[in-house]
């Protein structure tokens, strides 16, 4: 069978129409997002119940209760090499952001902040339950954690 025209492609002999590709740049885009978080600790320990699911239009929502505000997350994503993305709109319930062309959706739950986190004291941080320098009378967090 001969074709009159030519496929249309890209560079590097991908077909830019092909709902495999849109495919692919989603889910390489939610990637670059989840690696930027991994590398964040401190956003993953203040969080709970972090959830994301696909939107039904090429999008991902990301939704946490308690930790920082999605203003504050949105930031430190859009400023994360990895992530490659820009803010849209931001405030602290809520806050969309764009990686290679896919949209994001951050919801935060009765967000406190991230100095609101800080400040929490049952907020068990693992740069403190590993610091054996810290000379007090209570007792270390890792021997609370150990027993002993």
């Amino acid at each position: 069978m001969r074709r009159k025209h030519a496929l249309r492609r890209t560079k590097d002999g991908t077909d830019p129409n092909d709902p495999t590709f849109a495919g692919a740049r989603r889910y390489e885009a939610f990637g670059r997002v989840m690696a930027a978080l991994a590398t964040k600790a401190e956003f993953i320990e203040s969080c709970r119940d972090l959830t994301w699911w696909p939107g039904p239009d090429e999008s991902w929502h990301l939704e946490w209760r308690d930790g920082p505000f999605a203003s504050e997350v949105a930031a430190l994503l859009a400023g994360h090499p990895h992530a490659i993305g820009r803010v849209v709109t931001a405030d602290d319930a809520s806050a969309v952001l764009e990686v290679l062309g896919v949209r994001f959706e951050l919801r935060a739950v009765d967000p406190m902040g991230r100095a609101g986190t800080r400040a929490r004291p049952h907020f068990w941080r693992l740069a403190e339950a590993l610091d054996t320098t810290r000379r007090t009378t209570a007792r270390h967090p890792w021997e609370e954690l150990l027993g002993g």
